[in-house]
């Protein structure tokens, strides 16, 4: 029988993220709903902590390297929550650029073995300076 990668507590975090991740997309696609982007953006936060747990998920937010992307995730979804969703989504998507920049290789390595897609998002990959794996500015994992 084969083993399983995550316990039934992080399926669920990993559900929460993904519901998070449609909202949002759904949020973009319906010209920046306010009540979208803001529910997506609750449901990654919930998702994330359980996957990870509350306790490191306040010390991924609250380290002194990332501290800029949190100040801009944290300031982008109270700028939703004030009714500037297009500025908000802006600076949000910046917080998550420099929260998650990091993973981006790892995120694109999955991506080239994705049936049909797979190669020609290895080339887009190949083609952005930073993602490909060629420069890590931050080596050390959050968790």
């Amino acid at each position: 029988m084969p083993t399983m990668w995550l316990s039934d507590s992080q399926k669920i975090g990993v559900a929460f993220c993904s519901g998070g991740g449609f909202f949002l997309i759904g949020g973009v696609l319906l010209f920046f709903d306010r009540a979208m982007l803001a529910m997506g953006n609750i449901l990654f936060l919930i998702g994330l902590t359980i996957i990870i747990g509350p306790q490191k998920t306040l010390l991924f937010f609250a380290r002194k390297q990332k501290a800029k992307g949190t100040a801009a995730f944290f300031g982008g979804l109270t700028l939703i929550l004030l009714r500037w969703p297009l500025i908000g989504f802006l600076v949000e998507l910046y917080g998550i650029m420099v929260l998650f920049g990091d993973f981006l290789g790892t995120i694109a390595s999955f991506a080239r073995n994705i049936p049909v897609v797979g190669p020609y998002i290895g080339m887009a990959v190949d083609r952005m300076p930073g993602v490909g794996g060629a420069s890590r500015r931050n080596a050390e994992l959050p968790v």
